[in-house]
């Protein structure tokens, strides 16, 4: 019997060439949970299994609340399917829920909003429990500041000075309604939330607001920065390992 199914997912992406499946790469995560669902439900070249996301983390992202929308032919219970797979995948992917749900319900297209998390870590010593997810800084940067122009970039702006696709068609119009930077020890998190980010986008506020932090930007320019619609303004893209998708609402 087909029916819609709403995935919750955790995943380490360090391992992983990012969510989308690629021709030619194994490694992605779209590919390994479709190759197991195919297992599962027999399915065939003329009825794949085709998993929508609610977005596609790059290379290196991490998530802890990613959700998919699937149609499956089975006669298996939630808590059947959701065994089969976490038996089949590999470890470091997990489904955390599986739910029945209406046919309409598509992850993408639903999805009202995201929060991602950013994590930074300084200090003398290492973060050797945590190498893989975090970003380490050389030195502690100015945490005040960074806040005072985040409060700038909360919003609805065009963000395309943020966005990583040069070739971008379609509107780079974002609402950024939160951004909280915390200190915790020598961790300093950052948590964004939108109804939507661009491809990169969380790693370029990041990676701006960190130069902000290091006085290599001043406050007063992300307006600029904002308005200019130019990638080149902006700040370094921060690397993969320290983003992860928290939690998607609908």
């Amino acid at each position: 019997m087909k029916r819609n199914y709403k995935l919750q997912i955790s995943y380490d992406g360090t391992r992983f060439y990012g969510w989308e499946r690629q021709p030619n790469k194994d490694m992605t995560i779209q590919g390994k949970i479709e190759s197991v669902l195919t297992k599962m439900t027999g399915a065939t070249e003329d009825d794949p299994v085709n998993l929508n996301a609610s977005g596609r983390t790059d290379a290196g992202v991490h998530a802890r609340g990613q959700v998919a929308s699937v149609v499956l032919n089975t006669d298996m219970s939630e808590e059947e399917i959701q065994s089969y797979m976490n038996k089949y995948l590999p470890e470091d992917i997990s489904i955390n829920e599986v739910r029945a749900c209406s046919e309409r319900f598509h992850a993408r297209y639903n999805a009202l909003g995201k929060t991602y998390r950013y994590t930074c870590w300084y200090g003398s010593s290492k973060p050797v429990f945590d190498r893989k997810y975090v970003l380490v800084l050389e030195e502690k940067p100015d945490v005040d500041k960074m806040r005072e122009a985040a409060l700038q970039l909360i919003g609805t702006h065009d963000f395309k000075s943020f966005c990583g696709n040069k070739k971008m068609k379609k509107s780079t119009v974002r609402c950024v309604d939160a951004i909280n930077i915390e200190e915790s020890g020598n961790y300093i998190r950052f948590y964004f939330h939108g109804n939507g980010f661009l491809q990169n986008m969380v790693r370029i506020l990041t990676g701006t607001l960190l130069e902000v932090g290091y006085g290599n930007i001043p406050v007063s320019d992300i307006k600029d920065i904002l308005e200019a619609c130019d990638r080149q303004k902006a700040g370094p893209t921060a690397p993969p390992e320290g983003l992860c998708l928290m939690k998607v609402d609908y």
